[in-house]
């Protein structure tokens, strides 16, 4: 990875794939990814780690079994390990993801929605 700045709006308007993370940099042992969210994701967990969701642009909803979590532009929200989630977006929407190194993105569902993390 590089040392030099990065410019999150450019690195976003590189890829148009939603729900494919792309890693934007390292900090330590955990990755930043960018992503665009359209549509709904799959219900699934990370047993071993939380998950932060950043939003840019747009509004994200956070499924939880207990209620939902909506997010606009500048707010996070962290889902604690082992919690079922599921992401879901009406319009695009674009995130950022704090996540430990080798974080799958499908957690322990799996399934044709699970991507490695694409360099930006």
């Amino acid at each position: 990875m590089t040392t030099q700045k990065v410019n999150i709006a450019e690195k976003l308007a590189g890829f148009t794939e939603r729900w494919a993370p792309h890693r934007i940099a390292r900090v330590n042992d955990y990755e930043i990814k960018a992503a665009k969210l359209q549509g709904e994701f799959v219900w699934h967990s990370h047993e071993d780690t939380d998950e932060l969701f950043l939003v840019i642009s747009g509004t994200l909803t956070i499924r939880l079994r207990d209620g939902d979590v909506v997010l606009g532009p500048g707010e996070m929200y962290v889902v604690p390990r082992g919690v079922e989630h599921c992401p879901a977006a009406d319009e695009e929407t674009a995130i950022l993801l704090f996540e430990p190194t080798g974080t799958t993105n499908t957690g322990t569902a799996g399934g044709p929605r699970t991507r490695a993390p694409i360099n930006a």
